[in-house]
């Protein structure tokens, strides 16, 4: 008699125990790879080892070797890139998820799903059908395709493309800093948690923003899923930019005449100015502040507060006597403590580059993401301000005052 044959008749068969929540997760990854479903993956809530990394964004690329994922590894201070073909991208991820990192959302064609990972197993799985169109295969080059497509209407009214849906040849530049800024602005709405379909409808603000270049960009790049503001000092420009917003049909933007200071504010959800002035930009930041917003974006401009304070220490005494070295040397003091007196309230901060010289000298941007309640006036982080403020001799700044920062704290009397 066989073996088979042996085999008790009342034998039950073994079943497999239940598929993990993260291993659900990565079997809807595998099968969103390989159907070519998969638009997106963002890991977040970071538990390895590496200090400065705090996110990674995953997307589908295409190079001369044929389909990659590039990952975009989220720093304090840089990003780094790193495109995988496909089976050594999904082995990367398989040890990412759940382990270094407890978050994780998977975009497709047809559903959100976020897994969850919490102590002691916890761990859940959720899914969302999506509500958005398919997205199209993105090149590694974007030379064929943008953000935002140049053959919308608006670019054309705006003087941006030609009839034929092209850039201008005198404003190239401009078309390339309008992509530019619709990328950065998707990358830090997913750091602030500000890029999930579920939400309502966010709200941002555009502080200064001129003719709306960019307000017209964030109102195409977010869709209905936002409700957009330009705030203007001109009437003129307000009145073309809510004409040209109603031609478009773009009714979830809107322009209104104020200046930054004065312009009533409720809950927000991000806040961007440009090139707002001097202390403008500092009246932007604290706006933003107060009403709540999750995102703060700003490029400084014409930095002429602390100037007139700065009293360096001796040793700068001969370079500052330069009147481009004080130049330089206020915008850095302004900024660096525009920095740190946003990390003392709450924010994680970011100081880059936001597009070459060859378009613009005035290019730095702070991007701000609120993390956590405001640190106290003893704390380390307050220290840290009132000492850069004390090694330039400065006793005044605009962003401190707003925010209800003393710099130069009366110290009690020795009993």
């Amino acid at each position: 008699m066989d073996a088979l044959a042996a085999a008790p008749t009342n034998t039950l068969p073994v079943s497999a125990p239940p598929a993990s929540a993260r291993d659900r997760f990565l079997a809807l990854l595998t099968v969103a790879l390989t159907e070519g479903q998969l638009s997106k993956i963002t890991l977040g809530k970071y538990r390895g080892t590496t200090p400065t990394l705090r996110n990674v964004f995953v997307r589908p690329v295409r190079l001369k070797s044929g389909p990659h994922l590039s990952f975009v590894w989220r720093h304090t201070t840089r990003d780094l890139t790193e495109n995988l073909p496909p089976p050594a991208a999904l082995a990367r991820l398989s040890e990412l998820i759940g382990r270094d990192f407890l978050d994780a959302h998977l975009f497709t064609d047809t559903q959100t799903v976020q897994l969850q990972c919490e102590p002691e197993g916890r761990d859940r799985l959720t899914q969302q059908v999506a509500n958005r169109p398919p997205p199209v295969s993105e090149p590694h080059d974007r030379a064929k395709h943008h953000l935002i497509p140049a053959d919308r209407p608006w670019l054309r009214a705006l003087g941006i493309t030609n009839g034929q849906g092209q850039p201008r040849a005198d404003m190239a530049h401009k078309f390339r800093q309008i992509q530019k800024f619709a990328e950065l602005v998707q990358h830090l709405l997913a750091e602030a948690g500000l890029d999930q379909a579920d939400t309502p409808p966010l709200r941002l603000v555009d502080m200064g923003c001129g003719k709306g270049y960019l307000t017209f960009a964030l109102s195409e790049l977010l869709g209905s899923r936002a409700e957009v503001l330009g705030v203007e000092l001109r009437p003129a420009l307000v009145d073309a930019g809510n004409a040209l917003a109603q031609k478009e049909g773009l009714a979830q933007l809107h322009f209104i005449a104020g200046t930054i200071a004065d312009t009533p504010l409720e809950r927000l959800d991000a806040l961007i100015a440009l090139h707002a002035c001097d202390t403008a930009t500092d009246d932007a930041l604290a706006r933003g502040h107060a009403a709540g917003a999750r995102l703060l974006l700003v490029a400084p401009c014409c930095q002429k507060e602390i100037r007139p304070q700065l009293t360096a220490p001796p040793v700068f005494a001969e370079p500052l006597r330069h009147g481009i070295w004080q130049e330089r040397h206020a915008e850095f003091a302004t900024d660096a403590l525009r920095a740190l007196l946003l990390e003392w309230a709450g924010y994680r901060t970011k100081v880059f580059e936001f597009i070459s010289h060859e378009h613009t000298a005035k290019n730095l941007m702070i991007a701000a993401l609120r993390e956590r309640p405001a640190a106290s006036a003893a704390s380390p982080l307050a220290r840290q301000v009132r000492e850069l403020a004390r090694f330039y001799g400065i006793r005044a700044h605009h962003l401190a005052t707003q925010l209800g920062f003393e710099l130069c704290p009366v110290e009690a009397p020795m009993a």
